[in-house]
Formats: structure tokens, sequence, C-alpha cells
């Protein structure tokens, strides 16, 4: 299971101040209204408070950037990016690619040990036409909870190794903390490590397999809420998704967004 919105918790940290903070329940989960410094520990929040504008997240664009952590793009430009978490495979990722491919529309897929180990095929279709894989970790634990820098380093170099072994190549260090969760060390972490860590500015609960929104729903929050710039979290285990992508994408590209490459972001 992937927890994507929860309540934000906050570490006795003295130089996290909290300036505002406010909680909007949605048809979409708990979103958070929260400005405040990256020292922080939570759980990756948004609140989306003007339809087709970015949302505010509960660490500005730019306290993450000192970190080389991004939740959204440049906000100029009608440009949107698409990634995928997977942790395991549902037997839709195929789909998935080839709709991918029809819109020539390039993504990130945050994968963990599970999938490669299971799925590497598919890991190898996703290099083969042009997709990048990023780090979710080997495990997908609460990376919030890892204070040891060698713990830390272990998920995801475990992780590193099991996909140059599966594809011949390098993973691109790119990572997705696993449900969100993280900390002010954690983003230190993983910048010392060369990586650089992507969060979301739209997302919607998609990744209960036995309580799937309706084609109605995702549609009613992917919609109005997509924004220039915006790096977009969807789960390829979400038989929703995989039955809306084609439509989704047609519909945002009629509404002038093109795909982009998540490096135009991170380099």
């Amino acid at each position: 299971m992937y927890i994507i919105f929860g309540k934000k918790t906050i570490a006795a940290v003295l130089s996290a101040v909290v300036l505002m903070t406010a909680v909007i329940i949605s048809g979409s989960g708990i979103y958070h209204n929260a400005s405040y410094e990256a020292a922080a520990d939570a759980n990756w929040g948004l609140s989306f408070q003007t339809e087709g504008a970015a949302p505010t997240g509960n660490a500005s664009a730019a306290q993450l950037k000192e970190y080389n952590a991004y939740y959204v793009g440049d906000t100029s430009k009608k440009k949107i990016y698409l990634t995928f978490d997977a942790g395991y495979e549902n037997g839709y990722t195929e789909h998935i690619l080839d709709v991918l491919k029809k819109h020539n529309a390039k993504a990130v897929f945050f994968l963990v040990g599970n999938f490669i180990e299971t799925s590497p095929e598919l890991v190898k279709r996703m290099v083969d036409e042009g997709h990048t894989v990023g780090n979710h970790t080997y495990s997908h634990p609460d990376m919030s909870r890892i204070s040891d820098k060698a713990a830390f380093e272990n998920e995801l170099t475990k992780l590193e190794k099991l996909y140059q072994e599966t594809t011949g190549t390098k993973m691109k260090k790119l990572y997705r903390p696993p449900q969100g969760k993280y900390s002010e060390s954690n983003l230190k972490m993983a910048k010392e490590l060369g990586y650089t860590t992507v969060f979301w500015s739209l997302a919607y609960v998609d990744w209960y397999n036995d309580n799937q929104p309706t084609e109605d729903e995702a549609m009613s929050k992917l919609i109005p809420r997509i924004h220039n710039g915006a790096i977009v979290l969807l789960h390829s285990t979400s038989k929703t998704n995989s039955d809306i992508l084609d439509k989704i994408l047609t519909k945002w590209e009629d509404m002038g967004y093109s795909f982009g490459d998540i490096s135009d972001i991170t380099k």
C-alpha cells in the first residue's frame, strides 16, 4: 500500500517554524496548507488553492532546492512531467508503456526491489523506450525513521546494484521517498549521495487495489488540478490509471500541455 497524503508530523526541531497550518479535506485525501522550514520532518502534502495553478507544498520549491529536491517544474511553461511509482507489477505496466509510446511521452518509473526482481523484462523495456528508472528504495521502508547514513545509503545502493545487474546500465540518481515521508536529514543524505529527491505536485488516491476510483472520479481530480510544470504521480498498479491513461494524456494535450523530461527540472 502506498500512502501519499497523511497528517503532518512536526519534529521537535528548533529551526522549524510553522507559519501557517490548515487542513483541507477533499475527495482525494487530506491536504496540508503549510509553509515551514524544510528542517521539519513530514509527510509530503499539498494544498490546491486555485484551479489550474500549482499547489502549495509543505516546503517551498526554494527550500527544497537547497537540498537538491523538487516538487514542481517551471510554472511559466505548459510542460507536464509524468512519474509512476511501482512497488510490484500488477499487470498494467505493459499497457501503460504502450500508451506512453503512442503519445511519445517519457516518464520516470520509481521502482522498488520487488518490481525489478520479478519483472526484469518490463524494466528493460522502460530503458529501451527512453524512460528513466528512479530509486524508490529497495524495500520501501519509512525512510524518515532512518537516521543512520549507512542504513539510508544501503536502501538506495542495494537497488542501484540490482538495477545495474538487470539492465547493464547505471541507475540515474533520482530518488522518491516511499509514502512521501522524509526528514531534513534524509534530504541532506540523499544530496550527499549525489541524488536528486523528486516529490510531486499532482496525485490522487489511486493505490487501493480493492477500492479503485471510477474513471469519472479520477478525471475529476486530474483535469482541474493539472498546471504548468506539474510533476504528476500515478501508481502503475492502478487499473483505473491503466484504463484512463490514453484519455487523460489526450485531454492534457488538448489543453495545450506537452510532456517534458524530468532532467529539464533536475539538471
